[in-house]
């Protein structure tokens, strides 16, 4: 067993491959929004195609005031990480909209005797935790990074590389599932086999 049997790995993405939880983070953010004090309304269909399971970092500016863009870069940042952490401390309230993704857990199911099972997301420790602790999958995942185990996210490949570096396995015998094209970008500059997800929730 292990890593001398020369497996191969299989990566998964959280947001939008294994789950849709784009009902979850719009209400989350948009509560956070609201806490911080910025009374916003965000669309769920452009919340789910735009937002969905990228950075707060790179998707929330659009969102503020333009007074935001005058702040400088720890100010901003600064912001960001607030609604961010109110984000987090509200999530688990809306845990029940999220929706699993039931094709890709009886893949995994089918396939964990000869791939690796990995999860590489953008999303918190926190968040990823809670997701997979209330739908009792944890344990399916021999190695987790979220967004605080990279230095630069997804488009870039990093999440990736530290997988395959972690089962010492080849980009020739790594696929990854994504949904985004922000995922599946990463995916080609890792220049591993990626399939695309959609169309289950």
């Amino acid at each position: 067993e292990g890593k001398s049997m020369s497996k191969k790995l299989a990566i998964f993405d959280l947001d939008g491959t294994l789950f849709d939880t784009s009902i979850a983070n719009r209400i989350a953010y948009q509560k956070a929004l609201n806490l911080c004090g910025y009374h916003i309304t965000l669309d769920h269909e452009h919340f789910k195609k735009y937002c969905n399971g990228r950075s707060f970092r790179d998707f929330l500016p659009p969102f503020l005031p333009l007074s935001f863009l005058s702040l400088n870069e720890n100010e901003k940042e600064e912001i960001l990480q607030r609604i961010h952490r109110e984000k987090i401390n509200v999530y688990p309230d809306f845990l029940e909209t999220i929706i699993p993704n039931k094709y890709l857990f009886d893949l995994i199911h089918a396939v964990k005797d000869t791939y690796h099972i990995a999860l590489v997301t953008t999303a918190s420790k926190t968040c990823t935790d809670q997701i997979l602790e209330h739908f009792q999958v944890k344990d399916l995942f021999e190695l987790i990074i979220t967004q605080e185990d990279v230095e630069r996210r997804k488009p870039d490949p990093e999440g990736f590389f530290l997988a395959m570096e972690y089962f010492c396995v080849t980009k020739e015998n790594t696929l990854i599932f994504e949904d985004s094209d922000v995922g599946i970008n990463a995916a080609k500059s890792a220049g591993t086999g990626y399939v695309k997800v959609g169309g289950y929730s």
